[in-house]
């Protein structure tokens, strides 16, 4: 959320910014996205055979094993996070109500004012207590109908090694297929929707250290104690 250019002095800081469930999700999500991108590009790009008999080695099976799991871990977190909107502090609300924010005005001033500080065009940034609006229209934007469209096309592809009878195939496999082309192009889909999360969240990483650098707040530890606090 946003707050003015010009507010009181003492009046922003401290401030309880990040609930303990959204900075839990945060890390179990980080956790999961590492898996599930090591992994996937495994499956996608499979190590050499191992020697010996099939029989003995589960090399494979234990790739996807855990590529399943971490698939389902990220998709429970997900839908909590979508929960905890809803029941959370002004702060959980931010990066799912963008489209709602970029009808007011005030949004968009802050938005290219944001960007002429990333571009160093201006020395100084407005003060944020959450999301600045570049970063909330980000994680929207890249992140959460980001990973709606993995979620989807994942268990779209689960389902097919499930079976027509399965939960996956009925509630994903059976639209998604047909909607983006079916088996192959779902696949490419999937695999680029991989490289499009891991290039955020590069971007993601650098910008977090650049603010924490250079930012009158914190905001590195603010995701570890939840706590968003004016530097000295």
């Amino acid at each position: 959320m946003s707050i003015p250019l010009n507010p009181p002095a003492g009046k922003l800081f401290p401030v309880y910014v990040w609930e303990v469930p959204v900075r839990i999700w945060h890390w179990v999500m980080a956790l999961a996205m590492v898996v599930l991108a090591i992994t996937g590009y495994l499956i996608g790009s499979p190590l050499q055979s191992v020697s010996g008999e099939a029989s003995d080695h589960f090399l494979f099976g234990y790739i996807r094993f855990a590529h399943f799991a971490a698939a389902y871990i990220f998709t429970v977190m997900f839908l909590m996070r979508v929960f905890w909107a809803f029941v959370g502090n002004r702060f959980a609300r931010e990066i799912f109500v963008v489209p709602l924010r970029m009808l007011d005005s005030n949004w968009w001033q802050g938005f290219f004012s944001q960007a002429k500080y990333y571009l160093f065009m201006q020395k100084h940034a407005r003060h944020w207590q959450g999301h600045n609006p570049i970063a909330a229209a980000a994680m929207f934007f890249v992140y959460v109908l980001g990973a709606v469209f993995m979620i989807c096309t994942g268990f779209a592809l689960y389902g097919e090694g499930l079976g027509m009878q399965s939960w996956a195939f009925k509630g994903f496999s059976s639209w998604v297929l047909p909607l983006l082309g079916y088996s192959q192009n779902v696949h490419t889909l999937h695999h680029l929707g991989m490289w499009f999360l891991i290039l955020f969240t590069i971007i993601h990483l650098y910008m977090a250290i650049r603010e924490d650098m250079m930012s009158g707040e914190t905001i590195i530890s603010s995701m570890i104690d939840g706590w968003r606090v004016e530097k000295k």
